[in-house]
């Protein structure tokens, strides 16, 4: 969180000083000296931004400082990018899922990439007995969001292209569990 709070922080935020102080008091009552945040900041800070902030200044946050970015796979990334950067877009999103086993981005007709998605760590482990018959958890959008920066960074390494976050589209994961979300990026030239 201290990484989106420093971004939070910048002049081209457009975050007011006032919200700020909201964001800093709960890093500073989380801090651990000598062992960084306490575990429960994550989510007090996720509940503050979708309180305090509009969905599209969390979503620029998201877009540079989403989940599961630097995870160690950045390597494969530019390898597939370099290895591929001959092919068309089509043919580099086809074996980006045949090489990655994670999910088929689209292309769209508009100049957008759409992706079906059900994350694999967190929220994604949620047992659909536990589910079933019971509403999920309030901060499932913000949770999905996080996951779309991370998306749209793997998205980028892999195939050398700029993307900005369009949309994020959930749906009930009674009606859909294995991809309850579909994240939409814009081609951005």
């Amino acid at each position: 969180m201290r990484t989106i709070f420093k971004a939070m922080c910048k002049k081209n935020s457009g975050i007011s000083e006032d919200i700020l102080l909201i964001f800093e008091k709960i890093i500073q009552k989380y801090e651990v000296p000598g062992k960084g945040l306490g575990p429960d900041c994550d989510k007090e800070f996720i509940d503050a931004m979708e309180k305090h902030l509009t969905k599209e200044q969390r979503w620029r946050l998201y877009e540079t400082n989403g989940g599961c970015m630097g995870t160690g796979h950045d390597k494969e990334r530019q390898i597939f990018a370099l290895k591929y950067a001959h092919l068309d877009l089509n043919e580099k999103m086809a074996l980006f899922a045949e090489t990655f086993g994670r999910h088929k981005p689209v292309l769209n007709d508009n100049n957008t990439i759409s992706v079906a998605f059900a994350c694999s760590h967190r929220y994604g482990k949620v047992k659909r007995d536990k589910i079933k018959n019971s509403a999920p958890p309030p901060i499932v959008e913000s949770y999905f969001e996080r996951c779309a920066g991370g998306r749209l960074y793997e998205l980028q390494k892999a195939l050398g292209i700029n993307l900005k976050l369009k949309s994020v589209d959930i749906s009930s994961l009674e009606e859909n569990f294995d991809n309850p979300v579909v994240y939409t990026f814009e081609i951005v030239e």
